[in-house]
């Protein structure tokens, strides 16, 4: 969860009356928050890098809330007071209006070569909005809050904004080679290269980490005024030229990205939370954006939507028995503002631009829930009555389990994801064969895939215990992944019972032994009448010529158990031979 810091005396300022701390913090948990901590910058400081480095710092009282994670809302003490007072019901919820200026409309337009990097890009203007240096602050601090939110981290959208009076329009937003792009970075009084700045940020504790964005593409984004001064390099530093200071009266704001919804979504924050300073209140100066295709949009959205939801179905789910008119009032101060109409039993929900966060009828149950009081709810038994029961599958990989540690074998619990060369390369076999799933977004190679088989993460175990006293005996009952397109997911999952044997000599006839064991547990006679088991002669990639062999049981094909193939052992940095076994137990339930 996201946390926010704001003055204790600022808050009470604007919330119009002071609080004890005990007082405030049931005020946020009514509120669906939590105050987390009650600091001051001195003790941040102190606590961080010692008494010495805290000498001269503020003793101003701090509040550290936490708020969830989509309410991007409450990411500043405007949203926060706002919804507070609404909550408390001493302001009605604001509407926001978006307005064409008087005069000329600002305009950006997209060039086709920023398709590749960061293809959209939205905007907006605060006009004659007054800064003090505590506004100032909460502004600058929204934006890093939103960025490392639901920007995640600059990488989906990126905020710029500037003193629209130091700026002449159209505002043009196209790529370029970075050795084409130079201009005065934020705080910096000389010129660089896009080359010479991101070299010079490699060493920034805070830009370094949105450096990868596009470091390694061949043209950076770049916003030029029609003067050809530049706005910004998003998502790395804006340039100095119009940078905002308290003094700035009209700001433009451009958000830039990968996902337009999100971006959409922070234009409306930013505007939202801050269009309280303008001279007109909760107005905002629309601006237009041409994209490469010629399309005009105009920007911010600011749109509101209604959604209907039953007032008996708020009931059941919260577990209260209230009026639909009093539910009405409860969503109204979630700044969800609502009413009775049809049947009596309908209740119409407006959401405003602020709430992207409510998307289905459980969101507004949710806040009914919240502004209704957790502590409130009675507590009242279930109308049904129910069994607790074990799923049979579970129930027969504990009983496994427990045998299996009886005959002499550890348990190893390995990761489900793997790399693609565990479950191919290194077993001999080609990727697109094994039917895996596959990650789409990797952070490491790693973990690349969902497992085919426990057999990699079983020698992965064995080459890190290998100077351990010989035999090592491992197994692991866990479940595999394979792709299967009858399912709905396009996958489904394999309770498998994976063993091995590592020693000097291969072992077969101890893993052949351990299979036996287990049919013997399982009720399953030897033979392939009635319902028994068999073992046929097999090849695989995995196993040594003429050692390997195929399981059947119950007329079905459940595994495979032999002698490893040296190339196997060796590409797992392992030097003895090793057998093992490998069955689905589903067939067993």
């Amino acid at each position: 969860m996201p946390t926010v810091s704001v003055k204790r005396d600022l808050l009470f300022r604007a919330l119009g009356r002071t609080y004890t701390d005990e007082e405030f913090d049931e005020l946020c948990f009514e509120f669906g928050l939590e105050l987390d901590e009650i600091t001051s910058e001195k003790e941040i400081i102190s606590k961080e890098q010692g008494n010495e480095k805290a000498h001269g710092a503020s003793d101003v009282v701090l509040y550290k809330i936490d708020v969830p994670a989509n309410r991007y809302d409450l990411l500043c003490l405007e949203g926060l007071v706002r919804g507070l007072q609404v909550f408390k019901e001493r302001i009605k919820t604001p509407m926001y209006k978006r307005v064409m200026p008087k005069g000329e409309v600002q305009k950006l337009i997209i060039t086709e070569e920023t398709a590749k990097i960061r293809p959209y890009a939205v905007a907006a203007v605060l006009r004659n909005i007054k800064f003090t240096k505590d506004r100032y602050d909460s502004f600058i601090e929204l934006q890093e809050k939103l960025h490392q939110n639901i920007c995640r981290k600059r990488a989906l959208v990126a905020i710029g904004t500037h003193d629209l009076d130091t700026l002449s329009g159209p505002f043009t937003y196209t790529a370029k080679k970075p050795s084409d792009i130079k201009f005065k970075p934020l705080n910096k009084s000389k010129e660089y290269t896009a080359c010479e700045l991101m070299n010079m940020y490699k060493t920034d504790n805070q830009l370094k980490h949105y450096l990868h964005i596009i470091e390694n593409k061949p043209l950076y984004p770049v916003i030029y005024d029609s003067n050809g001064v530049v706005l910004s390099m998003p998502p790395i530093i804006n340039g100095n030229h119009s940078k905002i200071t308290v003094n700035t009266k009209n700001v433009f704001i451009e958000c830039t990205g990968t996902d337009f919804t999100k971006a959409k979504i922070v234009l409306d924050v930013i505007v939202t939370m801050f269009s309280e300073y303008c001279e007109n209140q909760f107005t905002v100066e629309a601006a237009e954006v041409v994209f490469p295709n010629g399309k005009l949009h105009t920007f911010p959205e600011l749109a509101y939507r209604k959604e209907m939801v039953r007032a008996d179905l708020i009931n059941k789910k919260v577990g209260i028995r209230e009026t639909p008119e009093n539910l009405a009032k409860l969503l109204t101060r979630m700044c969800l503002k609502s009413e009775v109409i049809g049947d009596g039993n309908q209740i119409e929900v407006e959401i405003p631009p602020t709430r992207a966060d409510i998307i289905h009828a459980c969101d507004i149950i949710e806040d009914a829930a919240i502004a209704y009081g957790y502590n409130n709810i009675q507590m009242t038994l279930p109308k049904t009555y129910t069994i607790a029961n074990q799923f049979p599958l579970n129930k027969l990989t504990e009983l496994l389990r427990q045998d299996m540690a009886a005959a002499g074998f550890t348990e190893a619990l390995t990761f489900a994801l793997c790399s693609q060369e565990d479950i191919a390369d290194k077993l001999g076999m080609d990727i697109s064969a094994t039917k895996a799933v596959h990650i789409s977004n990797p952070k490491t190679a790693e973990f690349q895939v969902a497992r085919t088989t426990l057999l990699p993460g079983l020698l992965k175990t064995l080459a890190a215990n290998r100077k351990m006293p010989l035999p090592l005996k491992l197994f692991e009952i866990s479940d595999i992944v394979i792709k299967d397109s009858s399912r709905d997911v396009g996958a489904r999952n394999y309770r498998h019972l994976c063993a091995v044997y590592y020693n000097k000599n291969p072992g077969f006839e101890i893993i052949h032994g351990l299979l036996d064991r287990i049919m013997q547990l399982l009720d399953v006679p030897p033979g392939e009448k009635k319902g028994g088991y068999a073992i046929k002669a097999s090849e695989g990639p995995v196993f040594f010529p003429g050692r390997c062999a195929e399981i059947f049981a119950r007329g079905q094909s459940i595994g495979k158990l032999g002698v490893l193939h040296p190339d196997v052992i060796t590409k797992f940095e392992l030097t003895m031979p090793c057998s093992c076994v490998e069955i689905n137990i589903e067939p067993f339930l």
